[in-house]
C-alpha cells in the first residue's frame, strides 16, 4: 500500500479572479527613431568625459594611441 498523495491535474495555473480582467497590453504608436539610445551619446561608445586641458588631451592621445604607433 502506498502512501502517495492521489495525482492531481499537472497543467492546473492559478488563474486570475473572475472579477479582475487580465490587462491587455496596449499598441504604442510613437517612432522609436525619435527617441534617444545609449548609442546615440558619446558614453553609449566608450567615450570619456572631456577633461579639459592640453595635458588631458596629450595623456589620453598616448593611452589611446594603436600599438602600431609606438
Amino acid at each position: 500500500m502506498s502512501t502517495a498523495p492521489a495525482p492531481g491535474p499537472r497543467d492546473a495555473e492559478p488563474t486570475t479572479p473572475p472579477d479582475r480582467p487580465r490587462p491587455r497590453p496596449a499598441l504604442i504608436f510613437d517612432d522609436p527613431l525619435d527617441q534617444q539610445s545609449a548609442d546615440d551619446t558619446d558614453q553609449g561608445w566608450g567615450e570619456r568625459a572631456p577633461s579639459g586641458g592640453s595635458a588631458a588631451d596629450l595623456a589620453r592621445f598616448l593611452d589611446e594611441k594603436p600599438p602600431h604607433h609606438i
